[in-house]
């Protein structure tokens, strides 16, 4: 059944942040292959489907954009400033996964690349995904 709402919509997203238990913790970024942001480094993520929750939006991005597939995540918080995407009012939820130690990954869909960063000397971050990563090892420390 169609519904038709006197309000619009945002868009909603689901991210995946993964964070090694090293010494010297990595976490894992795909480059952007597509606009907004081409070329820029970013977390796993994109758009939920209507029959997901968020949590499985973020766990299977993460699988389709870098091979790497995951069952436990934790959510880290939901990020909404009304010009955090380009594209439009979009606001996500960001989940932790953290793994023992890198593993293979490779950047698909519509990921160009990706790569484990140590969590130290990060790149330049697109969107908001500099806020994201604070948050993100803020909880990754309580956990550890």
């Amino acid at each position: 059944m169609a519904y038709t709402y006197k309000y619009p919509r945002p868009a909603v997203t689901g991210d995946c942040i993964v964070i090694t238990k090293e010494a010297n913790a990595k976490v894992l970024l795909i480059q952007r292959g597509d606009e907004p942001y081409k070329g820029c480094w970013a977390f796993p993520g994109g758009f939920m489907n209507m029959d997901e929750t968020t949590e499985q939006c973020a766990i299977r991005e993460l699988e389709e954009e870098t091979g790497l597939k995951v069952n436990e995540v934790h959510q880290i918080g939901a990020y909404s400033k009304v010009d955090r995407d380009p594209r439009g009012r979009t606001i996500t939820v960001a989940y932790l996964a953290i793994i023992e130690k890198p593993v293979s990954v490779v950047g698909q869909d519509d990921a160009a690349k990706a790569e484990w960063w140590p969590i130290s000397a990060l790149p330049q971050l697109a969107f908001d995904h500099d806020e994201i990563i604070a948050d993100a090892i803020g909880l990754y420390n309580r956990m550890n």
